[in-house]
């Protein structure tokens, strides 16, 4: 055994090194058999690390030749072929029972235990260095040991959140096929199929790709087959994330799209061959990774979205003007003023809006995929015309009806600002309306509203603000006409949110 156990300064028992070894420990001594005291009776002299493909650790214990013997504790299927006899109840050597030992190890493994084998053989070894080949045949059977590694609650609503998302949580492990089997069910994973990596092997690459679609659990996979797997994932077109603590792990996380190591259990190679590293070793952590990174992308989205008409907007509104040669409804410095104070008080606070309830539940975004969809594209143009024509139409009714053109200019740049502050509730949801979502639900954007609110009556009334923007004080009148626009542009794009929605057009 690697790992110790030892207090901290509060006096609390502290784990060092792997977690199952230190059960062992923990084990152990509840049995009567204290570490310690056994590693000062029996000393290590020697050993043969665990590795993957021989999947089992051996220690050389003892402090004379006469005295010398070896521990091995590893897969049952690893130990079971090399030994020869086992012990009895009274701790005598008696021939081996193959069958049942296995018949044991399976019970276990189907009641979700984690099994471990462990053997021995008595042996002098005066100056030779512990190698496999003593521990290849004649190994004395001791015992089966269970352990039971239940998964954390969060980790079994994340696995639902995760399934829920569209993405495919995959298991692989190193334990038997029936263990992994009873936790993937505990974990909500039963609904796939299970295989260890003998049958692995058997599969050549175009039928991995086909059966790795439909199997959620890898049992007794070895680091080869990990990377295997996420070749034939990412063959399929899949974005794979892959998590892995292991020195072995380090090529599948380096292949993977996005590598995750354990940063508490996680080895150094792993680490650096990772693009991410879980600081807390928890599932429920990556699910939530997932979930604020699609709020992210869904509000950069939304504010692509809302800014882009404005844009579009005023190049139009400029365009009619020079094509039909009449006076620009808006100034230079007023463009400036409409995408300075929007972009600040507006457009900052829809990048501040919470993520919808129902964020988990949508499909994965493809990364091929434009950020705007064609649905997006389509709505994006019709407010650009809708404020094209608002404001144009209004400026120029106003102009024909004798209004000085610094009155005209000023309707026209109060329609722009609040057509988009109108359409701003609008682009808080892609579905749904703000009645669902609630009006002060944000409330960054409420006070970004009453800000740009204030800074329009400046615009419109504070005469150095007049002299700076070329603005003119206005009527109550004219406060309606601008407030129909705006909201009609409001109730246009809810009734094309509502179509889109229940006729299910795709895009």
């Amino acid at each position: 055994n690697d790992s110790t156990l030892n207090r901290d300064s509060d006096g609390h028992l502290v784990v060092r090194g792997d977690p199952t070894e230190a059960a062992l420990i923990v084990s152990a001594q509840k049995a009567g058999l204290p570490h310690e005291e056994w590693i000062e009776r029996l000393p290590r002299q020697n050993s043969i690390p665990f590795e993957s493909e021989y999947k089992y650790m051996a220690t050389l214990h003892g402090d004379s030749p006469d005295n010398q013997v070896i521990y091995i504790k590893g897969a049952l299927e690893a130990l079971l072929s090399r030994c020869s006899k086992q012990l009895n109840r009274d701790g005598k050597p008696e021939p081996i029972d193959s069958e049942k030992i296995l018949k044991s190890a399976n019970d276990m493994a189907a009641s979700g235990l984690r099994v471990l084998a462990f053997a021995s053989r008595s042996i002098p070894l005066e100056n030779e260095e512990l190698d496999h080949p003593h521990v290849s045949s004649d190994l004395t059977f001791l015992g089966l040991q269970g352990k039971i590694d239940l998964p954390r609650p969060e980790a079994i609503e994340a696995v639902a959140k995760c399934r829920s998302a569209g993405i495919m949580v995959k298991m692989i492990t190193g334990d038997h096929a029936l263990t992994a089997s009873n936790i993937a069910s505990r974990m909500g994973l039963a609904e796939g199929d299970t295989i260890d990596g003998v049958a692995l092997d058997q599969l050549d690459d175009e039928a991995l790709a086909k059966s790795v679609e439909h199997i959620s659990v890898f049992a007794r996979v070895a680091p080869e087959q990990k990377l295997r797997l996420v070749k034939s994932l990412q063959a399929n077109g899949h974005v794979v994330a892959m998590t892995g603590d292991g020195v072995n792990d380090a090529p599948a996380l380096k292949q993977a799209d996005i590598g995750i190591a354990m940063g508490i259990s996680g080895t150094d190679v792993s680490k650096a061959a990772a693009d991410m590293i879980l600081v807390d070793d928890n599932f429920s952590s990556i699910e939530e990774a997932v979930e604020e990174g699609r709020a992210v992308n869904d509000n950069l989205t939304k504010f692509i979205t809302w800014t882009l008409p404005t844009n579009f907007g005023e190049g139009l509104v400029i365009l009619l003007a020079i094509l039909m040669g009449t006076q620009l409804p808006i100034l230079p410095v007023q463009i400036l003023w409409i995408n300075m104070t929007t972009a600040i008080f507006l457009g900052l606070m829809l990048v501040l809006e919470p993520k919808e309830a129902d964020i988990m539940n949508l499909p994965p975004r493809d990364p091929a995929a434009p950020i705007l969809k064609k649905r997006l594209q389509g709505r994006v143009i019709l407010v650009s015309i809708l404020m094209l024509l608002g404001c144009f139409s209004l400026f120029t009714w106003e102009i024909n009806r004798g209004t000085p053109v610094e009155v005209a200019r000023t309707l026209a740049v109060n329609v722009f600002v609040f057509v988009e502050l109108f359409y701003l509730f609008n682009c808080r949801s892609f579905t749904r309306s703000i009645f669902s979502i609630g009006f002060f639900s944000n409330r960054w954007l409420v006070a970004g509203v009453a800000t740009t609110i204030l800074l329009q009556i400046a615009f419109t009334y504070v005469p150095f603000m007049n002299t700076i923007f070329q603005s003119a004080p206005i009527t109550g009148m004219d406060w309606l006409r601008i407030i129909a626009i705006s909201f009609s542009v409001y109730l246009i794009v809810g009734l094309e949110k509502t179509f889109l929605k229940r006729s299910k057009i795709p895009g």
